[in-house]
């Protein structure tokens, strides 16, 4: 039994696999554990790590720090591919007002952990990991590292023992502030759902509109749809005579003409009153003999189109084809000229058979080139990522210049290359899956390698006082996230679920997104949490920073 005990305990690249894979087999096996229907995840794999370190079952120091900050690095850098093409526009609806309230628990969060340090005495360094557990943001505990690192030079395990005490209930924390909340306010669920649905975003609907009024009646049809300032399409027109056809600019509309189109649901009253009215007719009256119009989805594969307008393609008049919806990473869009492409759409032909399959060929609609993972624009967002988090930034005052590190550069750089990547012909697509790959994989190594090179000094971290960490980070936690949370509520009216979706993504806390989600059928907590989330993240990155070189100065 040489071989096994060589294996364990001594230093080779078998043996940091093998501990690695360990590590994280048995931390995403015991995540599936729930306590009062909460569970920490993959955290569990930073705990199997801590065991194993305190055993002797740890890896080269050099190693673990690669692994760890490459991990890291995976990690933010497949959140911001994800989030980067909805991040600016959340801030065309509410998004300001909700990040300035998220900027406001971070702050307080900062301001309350430097308050304990000066009332307890504690350690600034020991304090920024219990602020990075208390607000479960991982990145945030790699910047401290790497901060005090450049600072001080060397390692300091206290900021991975800080982060791993106060972790657990920095989970809970919020979720009992989103409890205190709706029993402070004596919140009724069904009546908040009600305020949802009088505010929901404008939803896509298909419409069958008879032309009635004598006004429109003789016009082209784009002389019509230009009176409207919200998105219009319209895909076909029966006329009373029954020919089917595709409609187009030059569309005279005639009384009885039945149009088909697509529009928002906050444009419908509009378009009754100048068209005419509604038409109940079923799908299958669209299909006649005197016609061989179809409607077929098409998936947009071809590189040549990314980031290129619907209307520069010209497909209506090239091929008497209209694309009428767009649909992106499961969000529906109504396929506006101005809608600009990018590989992965999945767009709404109506045409005839032969025309639509002109159509087809010409963006590609081939499954298979979309498994092919393009790998050149992450790996060269990874290196200007690692760039731009290098570059020292000078404040005015701070004794040290402040870098946005290999958490925030990357994604910052991922934020970008996802929004506006395509208009430069960057193909920044990767599917649902593989992007939660990189991602898992990445945020799994990072907790390992945490883990294993902390675990060693754990227990007599928490015999020695570490007990009290407990209670900071909860303190951390709760004080920011329930001041914002009433005020919020008394100062801005806003109801329930977008109140706990603030909550949950100003504190970066997939679990307590879980929870604020099984509140209520609607998705706006996870709308909101998607909302704040990048800036947030960003923000945590960079206020440790400052809040330990203003410590260690």
């Amino acid at each position: 039994m040489e071989w096994l005990f060589k294996l364990l305990f001594e230093e080779g690249v078998a043996h940091s696999i093998l501990l690695l894979s360990l590590c994280i087999g048995l931390g995403h096996y015991l995540g599936k554990l729930k306590i009062a229907n909460i569970s920490l995840g993959i955290t569990w794999i930073l705990f199997v790590g801590i065991i194993f370190s305190h055993f002797g079952l740890t890896i080269h120091h050099d190693v673990l720090h690669f692994v760890k900050e490459f991990g890291l690095i995976l990690f933010v850098y497949s959140i911001g591919l994800q989030v980067g093409p909805g991040f600016f526009a959340s801030f065309k609806s509410g998004g300001v007002k909700l990040n300035i309230l998220a900027l406001s628990i971070v702050l307080l969060g900062v301001l309350t952990t430097f308050v304990i340090h000066l009332i307890s005495g504690e350690d600034i360094v020991t304090m920024s990991g219990v602020l990075a557990g208390a607000t479960t943001n991982t990145p945030s505990l790699g910047a401290a590292q790497q901060t005090y690192s450049d600072t001080i030079g060397g390692q300091n395990t206290s900021i991975a023992l800080g982060y791993a005490v106060a972790y657990p209930l920095g989970v809970v924390g919020v979720i009992i502030v989103m409890l205190l909340l709706k029993k402070i306010f004596k919140i009724d669920l069904r009546e908040e759902e009600s305020k949802i649905q009088q505010h929901q975003a404008p939803q896509t609907l298909r419409l069958n509109i008879v032309v009635e009024n004598q006004c429109v009646v003789g016009k082209k049809l784009s002389e019509v749809v230009e009176n409207f300032k919200s998105t219009l399409v319209v895909s076909r027109v029966k006329h009373s005579d029954g020919m089917v056809e595709i409609a187009t600019d030059d569309t005279i509309l005639q009384a009885g003409d039945i149009l088909r189109l697509v529009t928002t649901q906050d444009n419908e009253k509009a378009i009754v009153m100048l068209l005419g009215k509604e038409h109940d007719l079923p799908s299958k009256e669209w299909e006649t003999p005197t016609h061989d119009l179809v409607s077929r989805k098409v998936v947009v594969t071809k590189p040549e189109l990314n980031g290129k307008t619907i209307g520069s393609l010209n497909i209506r008049a090239l091929y008497g084809v209209n694309i009428t919806r767009i649909n992106r990473s499961g969000v529906e869009l109504i396929a506006d000229r101005s809608v600009t492409l990018q590989i992965g759409d999945r767009v709404t032909l109506v045409g005839s058979l032969e025309k639509i399959e002109k159509v087809t060929e010409m963006l590609g609609n081939s499954l298979k080139r979309l498994e092919i993972p393009n790998l050149i624009p992450i790996f060269i967002g990874v290196v200007l990522g690692i760039v731009l988090g290098s570059i020292p930034i000078a404040i005015p005052g701070l004794p040290q210049s402040v870098k946005l590190g290999l958490a925030g550069g990357p994604l910052i750089i991922a934020i970008l290359m996802g929004k506006f990547g395509p208009h430069y012909k960057i193909v920044t697509f990767t599917t649902t899956s593989a992007n939660m790959m990189i991602r898992e994989i990445g945020i799994s190594l990072f907790l390992a390698a945490v883990g294993l090179s902390a675990g060693q000094e754990f227990i007599s971290s928490i015999v020695n006082g570490g007990y009290m960490w407990l209670l900071y980070g909860l303190i951390i936690t709760v004080v920011p996230t329930l001041l914002v949370g009433i005020f919020a509520r008394v100062k801005y009216k806003m109801d329930y679920f977008t109140i706990i979706g603030l909550l949950s993504g100003s504190t970066t806390n997939p679990p307590a997104l879980a929870f604020a989600n099984s509140q209520s059928q609607y998705s706006t907590p996870s709308v909101v949490y998607a909302t704040v989330y990048p800036l947030t993240m960003f923000l945590r990155v960079l206020t440790i920073q400052l809040l330990l070189i203003i410590g260690l100065s």
